[in-house]
């Protein structure tokens, strides 16, 4: 077998990414959210440590979504089946989505709340 490069990593890496937004529209939802943040961030004239915040959240919503979406389809090639562990791992991986979106959310309104009452105050 082939050496595989750092150069092959990412290829493959980036393939995941691009097969998500192909097929996902959670990840696609997510991902445009992410920009949207990122661009009403730029308004708010964020901070560096506001902007380092922002970049983690965004990418650990969009992590917990491809590692979703992985859970899923190997679930879904061992088990084609319904069974009832099979439906609880797929559960768990969209509640572990939905905890990392909430916290995305309180953290953002947070930072958002802080960065417009600077603006207003500088008005």
């Amino acid at each position: 077998m082939p050496e595989r490069t750092l150069a092959d990593a990412f290829s493959d890496a980036a393939d995941g990414v691009a097969s998500a937004i192909k097929g996902q529209p959670n990840f696609r939802i997510q991902l445009a959210m992410g920009a949207g943040a990122v661009v009403l961030a730029a308004l708010l004239h964020f901070g560096v440590f506001q902007w380092i915040i922002l970049s983690l959240i965004i990418g650990f919503v969009l992590a917990a979504e491809l590692v979703n979406t992985c859970l899923e389809h190997v679930v879904d090639l061992i088990m084609p089946d319904s069974h009832p562990l099979a439906r609880s791992a797929k559960h768990a991986g969209a509640g572990a989505v939905l905890l990392v979106s909430i916290t995305a959310a309180v953290t953002g309104a947070i930072l958002y709340a802080q960065a417009l009452r600077e603006w207003l105050a500088a008005r």
